[in-house]
């Protein structure tokens, strides 16, 4: 299968490189969404998404996580500069890695979200990246 990964982030050149490495990882771009609109209207079109917090909207990143993981069943993997806002975490979701990213770990990273996304309870989070809650509980809250 592929999967079909959306990148929120609205600095472009950002975006752009983070979609380029899922590319070359073979992963289908779902498109790179700007805002809380846009993220949502590809949301039935992603399999994972990669989601900053502070967004052309404001600061609406945690609440199109929270929406993708638990309406849309997204696979969803924070990615931020300022990974405390998001405290003890958002229901359904991944976990966080803090910005500026290395191609590596962002490799890693989306290597998890997809084992994850496929319910591999034995993949080992890459160590850049904070989980939330533990793997086995990472649909609980979402019901």
């Amino acid at each position: 299968m592929t999967y079909r990964v959306l990148v929120v982030e609205d600095e472009i050149f950002v975006a752009t490189e983070i979609e380029h490495v899922v590319e070359e990882m073979g992963f289908s771009p779902a498109g790179i969404a700007a805002d809380e609109r846009s993220a949502l209207a590809l949301a039935d079109q992603t399999d994972i998404a990669l989601v900053d917090l502070n967004l052309q909207d404001g600061p609406t990143g945690m609440r199109i996580g929270r929406a993708l993981a638990q309406k849309h069943g997204v696979t969803v993997l924070f990615m931020t500069a300022n990974p405390g806002q998001l405290g003890n975490g958002v229901p359904g979701t991944l976990g966080v890695m803090a910005k500026p990213v290395t191609d590596r770990d962002l490799r890693a990273a989306v290597a998890y979200a997809v084992a994850r996304h496929e319910e591999d309870g034995d993949a080992i989070p890459p160590g850049q990246l904070r989980l939330f809650e533990p793997p086995e509980c990472n649909n609980c809250a979402a019901g």
